[in-house]
């Protein structure tokens, strides 16, 4: 890579930095009571993480890499005056005040699969057969994941259960390249756990993944592919892509491999995306498949195209519209909702496609 264009990732990497993290403790030290009006709504996330359990019980996991998987249950309250698209956070020095802010509770850890899997598939049991699991992004804190995935839950209606799926992001914007190799070495867990809730009382296992989680969520449907069993034991539903950091040409060759799916994945795009410029420039200047401009070229491997590039988003890099903008998030919520058919669903994804014209 030419010495100019390191200093331009060098530097943009720096001014990402500079935007400031929120902590990483997921955990308040002395939460408020709060009148049962003053709380929108409460949540129950399952989680499997290949991340290591923290030192400071208020993190619970870290961004050290597990060699095994790690499970909890953990129970997030969002506040009366939520607005749609965004996860009020507190900050620094605040009161941990669940009618203010996002606020977790009560985790709970499972020492064995077995135990995970009984109180995950109570809840399954409980809420239809339902499951979504969410695989988050590049320089992401467990407490940010847990949130993020909370409010997708809360502002999309999604009636079933969230699983999250974490894989161990050292949440620094200089950390790409250790994300990235995180990445790598959570694909075999991510099959595990989707493998489990095959296995599971589930009917319908959707996925809803971000930035470079949807690189992991495609090394891993293409090893299932390979294993002979892609779609799940027929259960697999909606598979959503938002932003995805993954080479334009290895993509390609995930979807050759996967054969084109029975219900296309969705992929949101939009080429606004300054986070996956900055992605591509790292990697050579090569194209993402979050920012490619050639719908019609990804659309030929079985997969809809949504282009959201005039689609306003809330956070300066604009990736993450799919979450945060208030319109688009009730609609891929909607999307997911739909149980009957492609006729519906063709529909919904119609009406995403035209949000962002």
């Amino acid at each position: 890579m030419p010495l100019k264009k390191i200093f331009t990732v060098v530097l943009a990497l720096f001014v990402a930095g500079c935007a400031g993290q929120q902590t990483q403790e997921l955990l308040g030290s002395a939460m408020v009571s709060a009148p049962v009006t003053e709380i929108a709504g409460n949540h129950s996330i399952f989680i499997a993480t290949t991340r290591k359990k923290s030192d400071d019980p208020n993190k619970v996991f870290d961004g050290e890499r597990s060699a095994t998987l790690n499970y909890a249950r953990v129970n997030v309250t969002v506040p009366g005056l939520h607005k749609t698209g965004q996860i009020e956070r507190r900050s620094r020095g605040k009161s941990d005040d669940p009618a203010k802010y996002f606020m977790a509770s009560e985790v709970v850890g499972y020492d064995t699969q077995p135990k995970f899997s009984s109180a995950l598939n109570a809840d399954i049991a409980a809420r239809g057969g339902r499951v979504m699991v969410f695989v988050h992004g590049y320089n992401t804190g467990f407490d940010a994941a847990v949130y993020r995935l909370t409010q997708i839950v809360h502002d999309s209606g999604y009636p079933g259960t969230p699983v999250l799926f974490s894989w161990a992001s050292g949440a620094r914007t200089t950390d790409y390249v250790y994300d990235k190799e995180s990445a790598s070495a959570a694909r075999d867990q991510l099959e595990v756990t989707l493998r489990m809730l095959e296995q599971s009382g589930a009917r319908r296992i959707d996925i809803v993944a971000h930035s470079l989680g949807t690189w992991v969520t495609m090394e891993t449907l293409r090893q299932m592919a390979i294993t002979g069993d892609r779609d799940l034991g027929g259960k697999l539903g909606d598979v959503v892509l938002a932003s995805p950091d993954i080479d334009v040409d290895v993509f390609k060759s995930q979807m050759r491999r996967y054969g084109k799916p029975d219900k296309p994945f969705i992929l949101l795009l939009s080429d606004d995306d300054r986070a996956l410029r900055l992605s591509g420039l790292i990697a050579g200047s090569r194209p993402r498949v979050g920012d490619y401009k050639d719908a019609a070229d990804l659309a030929s491997y079985g997969v809809t195209v949504v282009d959201l590039s005039k689609v306003k988003g809330s956070d300066s890099f604009n990736h993450t519209k799919f979450a945060d903008n208030p319109t688009l998030v009730k609609m891929i919520g909607q999307r997911l909702r739909e149980d009957d058919g492609f006729a519906s669903d063709r529909d919904v994804t119609d009406r995403i496609s035209l949000l962002g014209q």
